[in-house]
């Protein structure tokens, strides 16, 4: 299941990548557009903005803007940066793995082979599933 924080940070995504290339939006725009509370809002945008999803200029005239193109910004990519791990335990996790403390073969656990399964599908699905490719829906 998505965070709350990561639901508001791909409404806020899906906001400026509906704007003009070279246009840059306030915070209280994004906000008020994305139904999203301000002072949250300007967490996760601090957030994206360490991730390199967008970028923000300071004054009267700042606010934020993608650095990179719907096309490249995945939800994949948006999940593991708020949520983390794809992966339903860490053992099945490929860039969070950690043994399961209760695991005594884990070539043969057949729970695990499961779910790295689910992991391969629903990261497939996630990384197939672009800001742009909604935004185009």
């Amino acid at each position: 299941m998505l965070s709350q924080k990561t639901k508001y940070a791909l409404k806020a995504l899906l906001y400026l990548a509906q704007q003009d290339a070279d246009h840059i939006s306030k915070t209280t725009a994004i906000a008020e557009a994305a139904n999203i509370p301000k002072k949250f809002l300007e967490q996760i945008l601090l957030d994206l903005k360490r991730g390199h999803f967008v970028g923000s200029k300071q004054g009267k005239f700042g606010g934020y803007y993608l650095l990179k193109s719907g096309n490249e910004i995945t939800l994949a990519d948006i999940h593991r940066l708020f949520d983390g791990a794809i992966a339903l335990l860490p053992c099945a996790s490929l860039n969070f793995y950690e043994r399961c403390a209760d695991c005594t073969d884990e070539a043969e656990c057949l729970l695990r082979h499961g779910l790295m399964t689910i992991r391969d599908e629903t990261l497939k699905a996630m990384k197939d599933i672009t800001i742009a490719s909604l935004v185009n829906k």
